[in-house]
């Protein structure tokens, strides 16, 4: 695999992991039975981090892109600490006794110990997994992201195209000039043949001279 491909395919990971929180951190984690009351307790509520965490995670996947080197490392470090930060506070959040603390508020005159709570067993899962990409994404950041081409290779070999462009143009004459020499009455096409012509007759000149200057020696 090259060095594009992987640094592509490890953004697609790293996207798909804060999109995995993003969307877990938007749903109700647990549902809270008292009699014939019924309470939802959202993740917003259980674990308010998860989504600032995701959205850290997206800024560091776009730094990684933006940066080179030491720097670069230190963005990946940071994507695997909010990884590890999802991981426990999913682990915090998706707790059966921590949903009836949070219900016991919305339901008045009723206690824990008489609250009934039903997880949804997916969301948490979805965000925990979500979070070990995340882990995984700023550890291979760290270790081989040094090896990873930038935004500015792109721009750089761009220039140097143009560049070279620019310099092969400049030894030519252009359009516009040969159209303002046929304005003035000169003929663009003699007057590059006498530049030829007089360049030819003063090698020859002064291979003539040097003839000369080497029989009156001799």
């Amino acid at each position: 695999m090259t060095a594009a491909r992987a640094l592509w395919t490890w953004v697609a990971a790293c996207a798909v992991g804060a999109g995995l929180v993003l969307l877990a951190a938007g749903r109700d984690w647990f549902t809270v039975t008292y009699g014939a009351r019924r309470a939802a307790v959202p993740a917003a509520e259980l674990a308010p981090a998860l989504g600032p965490a995701a959205w850290a995670a997206l800024a560091a996947v776009v730094a990684v892109l933006a940066t080179r080197g030491v720097w670069r490392r230190v963005v990946g470090g940071v994507m695997a600490l909010c990884g590890a930060g999802v991981l426990a506070w999913t682990w915090q959040g998706g707790r059966a006794d921590a949903a009836l603390r949070i219900a016991a508020q919305k339901i008045p005159m009723a206690g824990t110990d008489a609250l009934n709570a039903t997880p949804a067993t997916a969301w948490p899962l979805v965000a925990g997994v979500g979070g070990l990409l995340l882990v995984c994404g700023g550890a291979v950041a760290v270790l081989r992201g040094a090896g990873w081409p930038g935004m500015s290779d792109r721009y750089d070999r761009r220039g140097s195209g143009s560049a070279g462009a620019g310099r092969a143009a400049a030894g030519a004459p252009s359009e516009r000039a040969l159209w303002d020499a046929i304005d003035l009455g000169a003929d663009p096409t003699i007057d590059s043949e006498h530049g030829e012509h007089g360049e030819h007759g003063e090698h020859g000149e002064h291979g003539e001279h040097g003839e000369h200057r080497e029989h009156r020696e001799r």
